[in-house]
């Protein structure tokens, strides 16, 4: 962790310290980041708010990360955000965005070319439990001594964060935890509590139901291996896993 204030603390406080809001970002959106906010709203898309990703912006300033990967990306509105962190005070040596349609990718790729980090940034387009399956079986081919092609994801992220749709929500954050590094850690946000009566032939609502089934079972079985910690901010909550 790059933060000084980090250095005195146990393991198993490091998330709230990394969560807390910091003091020396700025808190207005940038000049690109609000055109893109407003791009969302002209194409009937949502993201995280405002204060979700500020406050995970100000987090990832804290680990300070060398290789950082974000799923589900969009438009790159929050990626804005990143990249305007980095470009004001930090640059990572990696930046891993993954996006499953390439409509989004050009839109994409023209905010990283806006912020001339395209030498460090990778734009991938693909399903991301594909993507994972890759990467861990390169990893097990580099450490058997077999060759294999370039991976198309990193084995040891410093910061991921995970933005899909509740029924793959746990799914995809059980594929990203193994890319974490020692010290890296994974953010995403909490899904809302599916309400009211859900009738079964329902597909689309059950689907909600077994999706969120399923991130309170991840929550229950990572509590093994992973310090986690809940960050209520305005419209919505950030939960964030590092290794025990």
């Amino acid at each position: 962790m790059a933060d000084d204030g980090a250095d005195l603390l146990s393991r198993s406080e490091l998330l709230s310290h990394i969560l807390s809001k910091s003091s020396v970002l700025p808190r207005d959106e940038s000049q690109i980041a609000s055109n893109m906010s407003q791009q969302l709203q002209h194409m009937g898309l949502s993201s995280w708010s405002v204060s979700v990703i500020r406050r995970i912006r100000d987090a990832v300033h804290k680990v300070s990360p060398n290789i950082i990967l974000e799923v589900g990306a969009g438009i790159g509105h929050r990626s804005a955000w990143l990249l305007e962190l980095f470009k004001e005070y930090q640059t990572p040596d990696r930046f891993d965005i993954v996006e499953q349609g390439n409509k989004f990718a050009i839109i994409i790729k023209r905010l990283v070319d806006r912020y001339e980090a395209s030498s460090w940034s990778n734009i991938i387009v693909g399903e991301l439990p594909t993507l994972a399956a890759e990467a861990m079986a390169w990893k097990a081919a580099t450490v058997s001594g077999l060759q294999s092609d370039e991976s198309p994801l990193n084995h040891e992220y410093d910061v991921i964060i995970v933005d899909e749709k509740l029924e793959n929500l746990a799914q995809y954050i059980e594929h990203c935890l193994p890319l974490l590094s020692e010290n890296g850690v994974l953010f995403t946000v909490e899904p809302p509590v599916p309400s009211g009566e859900v009738d079964e032939s329902d597909v689309e609502m059950m689907a909600h139901v077994n999706g969120f089934n399923s991130w309170i079972e991840l929550v229950k079985s990572s509590h093994e291996t992973y310090h986690i910690a809940f960050a209520p901010v305005f419209e919505g909550t950030i939960v964030a896993f590092l290794k025990k």
